[in-house]
């Protein structure tokens, strides 16, 4: 079967970029990658990332309050998700002191949203209303067994379900939803854009070693830095070696998506490649290399983007043979988790035309298809395997690849 990523691709650029020697005598490169994603001007780092820390620390906390029947109230998690500073929403005081929020990064790239504003606040709207729905229809009825129709929980195996009366997880649907709104769409369609990458006067200023303020990086830097931050923020990872937190870490968003697809052997590798592309492209614009730079920006969108996808068709999959199995707990869990991983589908990025794999249109309706009526309650394998289809297609990967 046919394997997405080439680890050997990355290799021999790592390799390329040294210095070394050979019969023709000395070669020497400009470009030096290090061996960990470590930056030092003056010998003090020049990698700063909190902003995105803070709000991945915001997104675990909202997600994990939306099963708090005892305590969270729609006001409450609302306030999670649009934190105003000073505000006493998290159980972390440190993030309560932080002037940033979900909200305010979710659906809101350059290359997306800049000039899109309307579909902004529908996509802000639609996290607003799984939080409101979670609350007052999912809450009342959490000791009442879930039915066609009505919310409820649902068993799965020895753990109970939590669902809409359409047998929808809204826990999982808010989070696999937010991997692509907030932390995809900021890091491929944001801080990784040109637009942003080279706003302005950005690459003279890069070129010049004109620092941001009192910073000890360039604001070029910074911005690839950030777009790092999306997915190896999260303070369990390991700022040098992140790769090596796959699987132990105490991230449950993107990063532990990336360490799932890279135990599966039809993307073997494809951690190790988006690593040494966030490396190389850092060393690129050291170097003021910005055609490297962009290459890796490119191996990125490509890697990023397919995490989302094969998660997507993995969980319709998984819930398709739950059905079929008759548990329909598990099934209501994986198809929860697919169809956040579906949403997630509009944020991802095909370099080859600056637009998402699946397209808006598409995605819609494959929502109708899988909530019209009773929901999960009465989709059938046929609607499951034909969305599953249409995306394994867009990313030129099979169903029983992104299925094992």
């Amino acid at each position: 079967m046919k394997r997405l990523f080439y680890p050997t691709i990355i290799m021999s650029l790592v390799l390329a970029s040294c210095s070394s020697d050979d019969e023709a005598g000395d070669v020497q490169q400009d470009i030096e990658v290090p061996t960990n994603y470590v930056f030092e001007r003056g010998g003090e780092t020049t990698v700063q990332y909190s902003g995105q820390t803070t709000r991945l620390q915001m997104t675990a906390e909202l997600i994990g309050s939306f099963k708090d029947f005892d305590s969270a109230t729609e006001e409450s998690l609302l306030n999670m998700f649009a934190h105003v500073e000073g505000a006493n929403d998290f159980d972390n005081s440190e993030l309560n002191t932080s002037g940033k929020n979900i909200k305010s990064k979710t659906a809101a790239s350059v290359d997306y949203f800049s000039a899109n504003v309307a579909e902004s606040a529908e996509i802000k709207a639609d996290f607003e209303s799984f939080i409101s729905q979670q609350v007052n229809e999912v809450f009342p009825n959490e000791n009442a067994a879930a039915t066609a129709g009505v919310a409820g929980q649902i068993a799965d195996g020895s753990s109970a379900r939590y669902v809409t009366g359409k047998g929808l997880e809204l826990n999982q649907a808010f989070a696999k939803g937010i991997m692509g709104a907030l932390l995809a769409d900021q890091m491929l369609n944001n801080y990784l854009s040109t637009a942003v990458l080279d706003e302005a006067s950005n690459r003279e200023d890069n070129d010049n070693l004109m620092l941001d303020g009192d910073n000890n990086y360039t604001t070029m830097e910074h911005k690839w830095d950030e777009a790092y931050g999306y997915l190896y923020g999260d303070p369990s990872i390991p700022t040098a070696d992140p790769n090596s937190a796959l699987g132990v870490s105490d991230d449950h968003l993107l990063f532990n998506y990336l360490g799932v697809v890279n135990n599966d052997e039809d993307f073997a590798g494809i951690a190790q490649n988006i690593f040494e592309a966030f490396k190389t492209g850092r060393a690129a614009i050291v170097a003021g290399d910005y055609e490297l730079r962009d290459e890796q920006v490119t191996m990125i969108k490509e890697g990023i983007s397919t995490i989302i996808a094969v998660r997507a068709v993995y969980y319709l999959q998984a819930g398709k043979q739950a059905i079929a199995e008759n548990n329909m707990g598990a099934a209501f869990h994986d198809l929860s988790e697919g169809y956040g991983f579906m949403y997630s589908l509009r944020f991802t990025n095909n370099p080859n035309t600056g637009a998402p794999y699946v397209s808006s249109s598409e995605l819609e309706t494959f929502k109708t298809q899988l909530l019209e009526g009773n929901g999960f309650w009465d989709v059938t394998p046929e609607t499951l395997d034909s969305i599953s289809e249409t995306i394994a297609m867009a990313f030129d990967f099979t169903v029983e690849q992104a299925a094992n």
